[in-house]
């Protein structure tokens, strides 16, 4: 790792966007209304849920539903109407201090680009409840890509957007397996876990983190610490 860091692409949900149990309670209501998970008790659904946080909700729901596609898009639909619902209900707020992390990062000389694995039209209810539209450089979605995590794909996008120079002049942040995984088969110079989501620091020191840190906010440091900063800001 002596590549200079020129982007930073971070997750959403659980790693810069509080969670509080909303992507499961989201889940929940749209298997309840589509019954695409109603072979399975649903203690060993919401297990997969978990398991596979940070990946395309379409793949997730392809499992749920044994594999009917058709099933698993009306599925998503559900999702993305309930995920909806809950942030107008309760609002959305930022892992503490994620602003002003992202902040210091662009100051540093850093392009930003936000990833998820949520549709397009969830992605912007999310930015817009923040007020993060002009925050980052890029923010994408795996229909913006090709494939979700734990794929390359969204890392690999991020970089051809921001017009990186190298893919180990990219970090990669999320606080699940699948972005670790993601992060590592993109070939990020520097791939951190937070412990701010799904998974906890055996996970993501097990999908090969090369840093897990307690939340965004230690990013900085950490890439300070490893001399991956710029050494003259590009910005």
């Amino acid at each position: 790792m002596t590549t200079p860091i020129e982007l930073v692409v971070l997750d959403m949900a659980g790693t810069t966007v509080r969670d509080d149990g909303v992507v499961e309670q989201a889940f929940q209501r749209a298997a309840e209304r589509t019954g695409v998970a109603a072979r399975l008790p649903w203690e060993e659904a919401l297990d997969h849920v978990r398991a596979t946080m940070g990946q395309s909700k379409l793949d997730v729901f392809l499992h749920l539903a044994d594999g009917d596609l058709a099933a698993a898009q009306r599925a998503t639909a559900a999702f993305e109407d309930a995920y909806a619902e809950i942030v107008a209900e309760h609002g959305v707020t930022e892992i503490p201090g994620a602003a002003d992390a992202i902040r210091s990062l662009k100051d540093a000389g850093l392009a930003v680009a936000l990833t998820t694995g949520f549709a397009p039209v969830t992605r912007q209810a999310l930015l817009d409840g923040l007020g993060w539209g002009d925050l980052v450089d890029v923010a994408l979605s795996p229909a913006d890509a090709g494939r979700g995590r734990p794929a390359p794909d969204l890392v690999l996008a991020a970089l051809l957007r921001c017009g990186a120079s190298a893919v180990d002049a990219a970090a990669v942040v999320g606080d699940t397996v699948s972005d670790v995984q993601s992060g590592r088969r993109a070939g990020a110079g520097f791939v951190a876990g937070v412990l701010t989501g799904a998974h906890d620091r055996a996970a993501l020191s097990g999908a090969g983190a090369h840093a897990v840190l307690a939340d965004v906010t230690a990013l900085r440091g950490a890439l300070a610490q490893r001399d991956l900063l710029p050494t003259v800001s590009a910005r």
